[in-house]
């Protein structure tokens, strides 16, 4: 489906550890950027999307949020694929234009997760929020870095992918962090550093997971047509997909995911191919997630993604630049706001206004993001050009 539909403003919230905001008011101030970001203001939205908030009980989300900011839509929505939302969001927004039920949506989410508690207790409550099977997988106390570590070490068994391997995606996405004055995390890092991190569960190191911050990201969507007068240089919405292989872990082959079915839909929605991908913001909540979902999105081969990440290929001047803005493992994390800074950064990208983290001349940035334990995903496809 050809949405000819646009982002023209993205806004965010400080990151990191925010104690004098809450989440409404983290939500707020990234609204309140990307309006200015766009030349709106917010007479101007007639549509809104969020997500749910994981620290405080909002029985309707998209309700809170609207009367919070003074929203009257004609069409809202609470979006919960978990780490895919801020991906979904875009392309839930451009189909409510393209119905006609409104003209201009404002999609936002955000929370103050670290501040709300402590990294632990963040990850805890993952683990009790239904990551795992609640009678096959639950009573054996899994928490959700023990279910990835699965992933990572069955591919390893399959393909001989290497702890090297994996550290070396930290330190890229570092790299990329400590050129984001908004990350929260920026201090440089080695592989070495990632090995000699504390061991969370074998193969994954500290290091190798999602941090957990304060924040939130918005960005406003609107017809390409309408796009065109606005303050700011569009990104355009050029193919999207979606993608569920399984619900908990148990259920899946481990190291194959459902980014194989939403990068296939992506690119055939947009009429493109991988090779067309100037940047990648691929979902990294821990550094096996990178590699499988470059396999299964079309970059490597099955197998292949631990080669591809070393070399500097991933990073900034490599073949294909990764997460260029700090990502989960070191940008900011604050739930399920956490992929959608991951948006921001690829419509940065196509802008040309991604500072020193720009990747020359990026046409075509795709976004990738995964929900539980890498089961639900959704990929977009972002282009300077309206293809439509």
């Amino acid at each position: 489906m050809k949405t000819n539909a646009a982002i023209v403003g993205i806004g965010e919230s400080r990151v990191g550890k925010v104690p004098d905001r809450s989440a409404l008011q983290l939500q707020a101030d990234a609204a309140q950027a990307a309006l200015a970001d766009a030349g709106l203001s917010m007479s101007d939205i007639d549509g809104l999307l969020t997500t749910p908030v994981r620290v405080e009980h909002w029985n309707m989300p998209a309700g809170v949020v609207a009367h919070h900011l003074g929203i009257r839509p004609a069409f809202l929505s609470t979006v919960d694929l978990a780490g895919a939302s801020g991906a979904a969001m875009i392309h839930q927004a451009a189909m409510a234009i393209a119905s006609g039920q409104c003209t201009t949506v404002l999609c936002v989410a955000g929370q103050n997760l670290l501040s709300h508690g402590s990294r632990s207790t963040a990850v805890r409550k993952m683990a009790e929020g239904g990551s795992a099977h609640p009678q096959f997988e639950v009573p054996y106390g899994p928490l959700v870095p023990s279910l990835y570590a699965l992933v990572a070490q069955r591919h390893m068994h399959e393909y001989g992918t290497t702890a090297e391997q994996l550290a070396e995606v930290a330190v890229t996405i570092r790299r990329h962090a400590s050129l984001n004055p908004n990350a929260h995390k920026r201090e440089p890092i080695t592989v070495a550093d990632v090995l000699g991190s504390k061991m969370i569960t074998s193969p994954l190191h500290i290091l190798d997971c999602a941090i957990v911050s304060d924040g939130a990201a918005a960005a406003i969507v609107t017809s390409a047509d309408r796009a065109r007068d606005l303050r700011s240089r569009p990104a355009h919405l050029l193919g999207q997909g979606y993608g569920l292989r399984h619900s908990h872990i148990g259920d899946t082959s481990l190291t194959t995911t459902g980014a194989v079915d939403s990068g296939r839909d992506a690119f055939r929605t947009a009429g493109l191919s991988p090779s067309d991908v100037d940047v990648a913001q691929i979902y990294d909540c821990f550094t096996i997630t990178v590699i499988v979902e470059l396999e299964d999105l079309g970059f490597c081969a099955k197998g292949e993604g631990g080669a591809f990440v070393e070399g500097g290929r991933i990073g900034l001047g490599g073949a294909l630049p990764v997460t260029t803005h700090g990502g989960l493992l070191s940008g900011g994390h604050p739930g399920l706001g956490g992929g959608f800074f991951h948006v921001l950064e690829g419509v940065r990208q196509v802008r040309g206004d991604a500072g020193e983290r720009q990747v020359p001349d990026a046409k075509v940035a795709l976004v990738h993001g995964n929900g539980g334990v890498i089961s639900v995903h959704c990929t977009l496809l972002l282009g300077q050009e309206d293809r439509a």
